[in-house]
């Protein structure tokens, strides 16, 4: 990748620029397909699917950038189209011909980043083509019998606006049924990332409950049962040998002197082998192999 990219720059000429443009929808079936959403065998966890579901909405918000980009270059051709008609017919037609100054501004400021708002103004600025285009039918229509047109030049211009209302009708239909199909893609994505989400706070809420709940000793190769004011435990299994442990104790302390061996240790032929032993008013002893 490294030599590519650098004998491109050396065949490169001086001053040279790269261009990166979006591709369109239908770029897919050409050779270029879309990165798909990499999907493992089997069900998916609550967490894939979340993150599928993520990555739909991402795939989703750029195809609608580009169709919106495309549309904007189709704005403007038509746009063009429609001043080109209007400068011909104020040069060819007298009188109440000419277009005033200040009106029919053809230029679009810069989209929001909202698609609903997008396709909203979208939606505008093709009904104010429109109007503009029924206004100058009308202005023909109306004065046809004062204007000393040719025919050929009428015909021509009722040609265009034909083809430019029928294209600016087309592309109203088309918006509107786009808006309509994102408001029903955007609601559909919502519900399933809230399913997804409400399917994940349940399962975190069985593990949580999960984690206190009763299990069988017979699962532990070492239990603890409660015998009378006494706790030992019984060895199920047979353990490796161990060359470490940790015992951790709560005591609790008392006015009143007490006798007892909060912990005991013992192995074969030594009874004393790890001993917490308290007796009386005397502090707690700890006896390894029987000495203190």
């Amino acid at each position: 990748g490294g030599r590519g990219a650098a004998a491109g720059d050396q065949e490169s000429p001086p001053g040279s620029r790269f261009v990166c443009t979006s591709l369109p929808l239908d770029a897919a079936g050409a050779g270029c397909p879309l990165p798909a959403v990499p999907m493992q065998g089997g069900a998916l966890s609550p967490e894939e699917e979340l993150k599928a579901t993520v990555l739909q909405l991402r795939e989703t918000v750029l195809q609608q950038k580009e169709t919106i980009g495309s549309q904007r270059e189709t704005i403007r051709e038509l746009t063009g189209k429609l001043s080109r008609c209007e400068s011909a017919d104020g040069k060819s037609a007298t009188g109440t011909w000419k277009k005033e100054l200040g009106k029919g501004k053809d230029t679009m400021g810069d989209l929001p980043r909202d698609p609903a708002q997008v396709i909203d103004q979208l939606s505008r600025t093709m009904q104010t083509l429109k109007d503009r285009l029924e206004s100058l039918e009308h202005q023909l229509r109306a004065n046809v019998s004062h204007a000393a047109l040719p025919n050929d030049l009428r015909e021509m211009l009722q040609r265009r606006l034909g083809d430019l209302e029928r294209q600016l009708l087309s592309k109203v239909a088309e918006l509107e049924d786009e808006k309509s199909l994102l408001h029903n893609e955007t609601s559909a994505h919502r519900q399933r990332t809230e399913t997804a989400l409400n399917a994940l706070l349940e399962r975190v809420s069985e593990l949580e409950k999960g984690n206190s709940a009763f299990k069988s000793p017979d699962e532990f190769k070492v239990s603890l049962p409660l015998r009378t004011n006494y706790l030992y435990g019984k060895i199920k299994k047979t353990l490796p040998e161990l060359y470490a442990f940790t015992v951790c104790l709560w005591l609790r302390s008392s006015a009143s002197p007490g006798i007892g061996t909060p912990f005991s240790y013992a192995v074969p032929g030594q009874a004393n082998e790890i001993v917490l032993i308290e007796w009386g008013n005397n502090p707690i002893e700890l006896l390894i192999n029987d000495k203190v």
